[in-house]
């Protein structure tokens, strides 16, 4: 990714050091973090939603030279990297902790440690179809996604035909899972897969209606680990909400990687029968286990293919 935001020469009094003295009296730091992001968006619209406000990533970066000291500098540069790629819009992060009042007894101009690190994320994404030529559609869509820049592809699972849940009357399915790694953070990645659908005709006008390529962000992340991501907004809910209880999900799951995991909802929080179950405090278990308690009779073996070849 070759767009780029620099925020060059922040400086704040840390106490980050091995001896005692520079933990009791503290020192100047300077920190230069190169945030490697895709600017286009913004440059189009003018619109600071579509952009990183380095605003904020200047409060995270002082935030961490004032707060809890560490022993060496090294440890800092790795915190504020971790919060940098946190944010929403960042693929990579460059960060350079100077410490120039440094206790070395000889003449030098600074010390520093120099960082870099990538967005480089596990995700488990759904494809289904049943109108027109589903599996045609379906490899299309695999080859958009080798397409879509900081997405990787891995490897993907047979097909399965799945016969309609709910819904209006509706041709059976032909569902599939991806699995892939990204740099992009959830939101990208969610408009990314939004428009490899738009680009095969696909329309939300129709809850659980038939529909020519269905793209589900189902996983992002290895859950349990600091990788994973727990959301529950409207419009971007991790994990998919409802993959636990689809066999047609994690029957080519299981199959294309046995040793799977997911997350499952915990105890619902709230008041009645409508109260939601949370994810966030919810079992790590295995794709298998899951799929035993599951119906699968309306699964089947799928056609033959091979998208990736």
């Amino acid at each position: 990714m070759s767009d780029e935001i620099r925020l060059i020469g922040l400086r704040a009094v840390g106490h980050h050091g091995v001896f005692p003295d520079e933990k009791r009296n503290g020192q100047e730091f300077i920190v230069d973090v190169v945030l490697h992001t895709d600017l286009r968006a913004a440059g189009a619209t003018d619109d600071l939603s579509e952009t990183i406000h380095y605003g904020e990533v200047a409060d995270d970066v002082v935030a961490r030279i004032t707060g809890p000291s560490y022993d060496l500098i090294e440890a800092l540069a790795e915190r504020i990297a971790e919060d940098a790629l946190a944010r929403d819009r960042v693929a990579a992060v460059e960060v350079t902790v100077h410490k120039p009042s440094a206790p070395i007894p000889h003449h030098f101009s600074d010390v520093l440690v120099h960082v870099r690190r990538e967005r480089d994320v596990p995700v488990v994404i759904a494809l289904g179809a049943n109108l027109g030529d589903p599996a045609r559609t379906l490899a299309a869509a695999v080859h958009d996604l080798r397409e879509v820049s900081g997405l990787t592809p891995v490897a993907v699972s047979p097909l399965v035909e799945t016969d309609p849940v709910g819904g209006p009357d509706q041709p059976v399915y032909l569902n599939a899972v991806l699995l892939a790694r990204t740099s992009l953070a959830p939101g990208p990645l969610l408009a990314a897969l939004h428009a490899v659908e738009g680009r095969h005709g696909r329309v939300r006008d129709i809850r659980w209606g038939a529909r020519t390529l269905d793209l589900d962000l189902v996983q992002y992340g290895t859950p349990g680990s600091s990788s994973e991501v727990l959301g529950d907004e409207p419009e971007l809910r991790l994990p998919h909400p409802r993959a636990h209880e689809r066999a047609f999900v994690l029957r080519p799951w299981h199959a294309v990687d046995p040793a799977a995991v997911l997350r499952v909802p915990g105890t619902a929080v709230g008041q009645g029968d409508q109260a939601p179950a949370s994810f966030a405090g919810g079992p790590v278990r295995r794709v298998s286990d899951v799929l035993a308690d599951l119906d699968e009779a309306g699964v089947r073996v799928g056609p033959a293919w091979d998208p990736l070849r």
